[in-house]
């Protein structure tokens, strides 16, 4: 195998190392990334959609307890409104929610809660003043608020349980990811060093044998050779020329044949 092969192949090796490992690097680096957007994704909108329901449940509530005790035509429009924006509210975001379910016990906490919002609409619109209201608000609406309520931050909860475990998750991944970059990157710092030591003390070896040679050839014939460097490509090519001083050889030039000088 000719030296130039050699040397080819041993840097198309360092080569094939570094780009191993910036492939390695990409790989986890876009995995670490995508985890988390999957926790901003789907984990954090829930957490966005609960809050959202709570204040549209509290709209709602405010509503209906200030109606309760306030007839007046303005008031009444105003918590009207108020009903309105919070009943539009806490809807949108309940059906965002019911196609975002990802966590375990999840989808059991939205449909409860699809199941007693419909409760809850039907106590409102039965909210009209009254001996009768007063009873059914104490006894019925209430305790269907805070059940209400209780459920959305069940979904709360579950949620943000899932954004710490998967937090967790991103942080061992993390953590293993380091550590096989210790690994490989020390893997190929050893095979780059073998490289470097191996190829120049190959390339140095088989020069100063060959310079050797030289410098024996050289004194076998009589020839003194003179030189001050331990460049072993020097030395050869001083031997090369003093051996065609001494017997007259000349160099071929292009195209050039020992037949045309002749």
């Amino acid at each position: 195998m000719k030296l130039k092969t050699k040397l080819i192949l041993g840097l198309g090796f360092l080569f094939l190392l570094i780009f191993a490992l910036a492939a390695f690097c990409s790989y986890y680096v876009g995995t670490l990334g995508r985890e988390s957007d999957n926790i901003l994704k789907d984990n954090y909108a829930s957490l966005v959609y609960s809050r959202n329901m709570l204040a549209g449940l509290d709209d709602m509530k405010t509503s209906v307890t200030s109606t309760l005790y306030n007839n007046s035509d303005v008031s009444s429009q105003y918590y009207q409104k108020l009903f309105d924006s919070g009943k539009s509210l806490f809807g949108t975001n309940l059906k965002a929610e019911s196609g975002n379910i990802t966590e375990i016990h999840e989808k059991e906490y939205v449909e409860t809660l699809n199941r007693d919002y419909g409760t809850y609409l039907d106590l409102c619109s039965r909210m009209r003043g009254g001996a009768e209201a007063s009873q059914t608000y104490f006894a019925e609406f209430l305790p269907a608020c805070e059940n209400l309520k209780q459920t959305v931050n069940a979904i709360y909860d579950v949620n943000m349980e899932a954004v710490v475990r998967k937090s967790q998750l991103a942080k061992s991944d993390t953590a293993r990811f380091l550590n096989s970059m210790a690994i490989i990157g020390s893997l190929c710092l050893m095979l780059a060093l073998v490289y470097f030591w191996y190829f120049p003390v190959y390339i140095s070896t088989t020069l100063s044998h060959l310079a050797g040679k030289m410098r024996n050839l050289l004194k076998g014939l009589g020839i003194n050779l003179d030189t001050e460097t331990d460049d072993e490509a020097y030395v050869m090519l001083h031997a090369i020329n003093l051996l065609e001083n001494r017997f007259g050889i000349k160099e071929e030039g292009p195209g050039e044949t020992k037949g045309d000088r002749e």
